[in-house]
């Protein structure tokens, strides 16, 4: 035979046969008596087309306030967008529909379908939410999304919310936090004592153990009474979104911080009105909050880098705590997460998962990107 026509004949057939076999892969892949769940969700597909859903979100930030609000504008342009107009997803900023801090409950009841905001914020009603924001001396923000998405984090998350009638998804991570501005300057941990500091979350605890007095106050508050001495102490995110609140106009120490290394942000649906959602428009939601998520962890760092060079020029003395500081800030962890996990059962099994991914997670660090930024 002809080589030239053996090869031609034998690439139509196995093409053919490719073909047929795609074919039958089509058949079988929609056999609904086979896979009932593929089923349902293939009917699901493109039913909104001529149909609008709006959902009704609020978060716990200001109108188009930097990264984290404009985020989630973004966010929610995304899903207009990629659903062709059919969802939208309409935003209440803090204080609009509810109060910043009542998001939380507002979805639980139903009185809004979604929120976006900070597990710490819940921690009163139960500790064990404080802990998908991050541990203190724990998870960077890599780490932390590698224990949510391929870890126990995300489906323990789910567990605990479901008891609040919520379903959250990873909703961006601040990245690395600043340790706090400070009226004035930690020089031993004899400084810390009776200090007066906004600083939510295991942060909050860690700090308390080691004489600080703890406040809790939403974004719109802080810069006032940091002015007029109600606080001595603010911890908020990171030069990007500090130096937008003024701070360093009436606290000038800065301090590089461990409390929060890789603090996740929610954005979490009541669980009657996510299921509610036909499934194109679920799938939507989520590839758009993934996006959402890898977008504003690195739209951090961006913004991070520049602002801190304009903080340099603004009088701000940059610091780290002293040693003592820092010692005790790690006796503190080991007490506070003792007491928590005796105290709570859902507390003790997420921080068990938690020490479990840490421990791996630090012997690959240690050898890798630690060894790096040491050498670099």
């Amino acid at each position: 035979m002809n080589r030239r026509k053996f090869l031609t004949t034998a690439t139509i057939t196995s093409a053919a046969i490719a073909f047929e076999g795609c074919n039958e892969s089509n058949r079988q892949a929609i056999d609904y008596s086979k896979h009932p769940k593929k089923s349902d969700a293939t009917k699901h597909i493109n039913i909104n087309r001529n149909k609008k859903t709006v959902i009704k979100l609020a978060t716990s930030w200001p109108a188009h306030f930097p990264i984290m609000g404009t985020g989630v504008e973004k966010f929610a342009q995304r899903v207009k967008d990629v659903s062709g107009g059919s969802l939208e997803i309409k935003i209440y900023p803090k204080n609009v529909l509810v109060p910043a801090l009542a998001v939380f409950d507002a979805c639980s009841s139903g009185q809004i379908d979604a929120f976006h905001s900070g597990p710490y914020y819940w921690k009163g009603k139960n500790s064990a939410f404080s802990l998908f924001s991050g541990v203190p001396f724990g998870f960077t923000a890599e780490e932390i999304n590698s224990w949510m998405l391929f870890g126990d984090g995300l489906s323990l998350w789910r567990e605990q919310y479901a008891k609040y009638n919520l379903h959250p998804f990873l909703g961006g991570n601040t990245n690395i936090q600043m340790g706090g501005w400070f009226r004035k300057p930690i020089n031993s941990l004899k400084d810390m004592q009776g200090l007066k500091m906004r600083i939510p979350g295991l942060g909050g605890e860690v700090f308390s153990k080691m004489g600080v007095n703890p406040i809790l106050l939403p974004a719109g508050e802080i810069y006032t009474s940091l002015e007029r001495g109600v606080i001595d102490a603010t911890e908020w995110v990171g030069p990007a979104l500090d130096i937008k609140m003024g701070f360093y106009k009436v606290a000038p120490y800065y301090y590089s911080g461990w409390h929060e290394p890789g603090s996740i942000l929610e954005l979490t649906f009541n669980k009657q009105s996510w299921g509610k959602l036909a499934f194109e428009h679920q799938s939507i939601i989520e590839v758009c909050a993934s996006e959402m998520n890898a977008n504003m962890t690195s739209e951090f760092h961006h913004d991070n880098i520049y602002a801190l060079e304009k903080l340099k020029g603004l009088g701000v003395t940059l610091g780290h705590f002293p040693e003592d500081v820092n010692d005790a800030g790690k006796k503190a962890l080991k007490i506070v997460m003792n007491e928590l996990s005796e105290k709570n059962s859902d507390f003790a099994k997420v921080a068990q998962s938690i020490e479990s991914y840490l421990k791996l997670s630090k012997a690959w660090s240690d050898v890798s990107l630690g060894h790096f930024l040491n050498e670099r």
